[in-house]
């Protein structure tokens, strides 16, 4: 058989099939996401890189929030509008780290109130310890700190130099 000459063989392009379920899915998470957003403050949504169409839409959304069909239906467009939005990513990234943030500064703090008893407890040598691991902490500052904590907490006053010391150490260590 004799070769054809003149077009190069077409190159086939691979059709992805994508099955409604997955479609349905994919709007699912869409409208969840919308949801999120429309539930945040007004300033935690300054913060996202949102659309002027979905800026708008968030403020009717803060508008119908006590209709419950209109609001639903409102987050169906919301959705629809996100499905159009180039940088969602970026959007779900920093929607992460606002949400996870929240639940980093709760484990910080109870691991500085944690250390504030311990502190108050063990005494010089755990300042010590927390100053080499902590550096910006001075020792004479906290070992006064301390004494006046241990005092108001043997002598159940109130506890002035106890909160004193909780914010000392959140401020060197957040």
């Amino acid at each position: 058989m004799a070769k054809k000459k003149g077009k190069p063989a077409e190159i086939e392009e691979e059709i992805i099939y994508v099955s409604k379920s997955e479609l349905k899915r994919e709007a699912q998470e869409f409208h969840q996401l919308g949801s999120e957003i429309a539930k945040m403050g007004k300033k935690q949504r300054e913060r996202l890189p949102l659309n002027d169409d979905l800026k708008e839409a968030m403020v009717v959304a803060d508008k119908i929030s006590n209709k419950s069909d209109a609001y639903r239906r409102h987050l169906n467009y919301i959705a629809k509008t996100l499905r159009t939005v180039e940088n969602i990513e970026e959007i779900k990234a920093i929607i992460d780290v606002m949400l996870n943030k929240n639940n980093q500064a709760e484990v910080m703090i109870k691991k500085i109130e944690q250390l504030r008893s311990d502190l108050i407890e063990q005494g010089d040598d755990l300042i010590n310890e927390t100053i080499e691991q902590y550096p910006a902490l001075e020792r004479q500052k906290m070992r006064q700190m301390v004494r006046n904590a241990a005092k108001e907490v043997k002598a159940e006053k109130p506890a002035r130099s106890y909160k004193e010391l909780f914010q000392y150490l959140k401020d060197a260590i957040m």
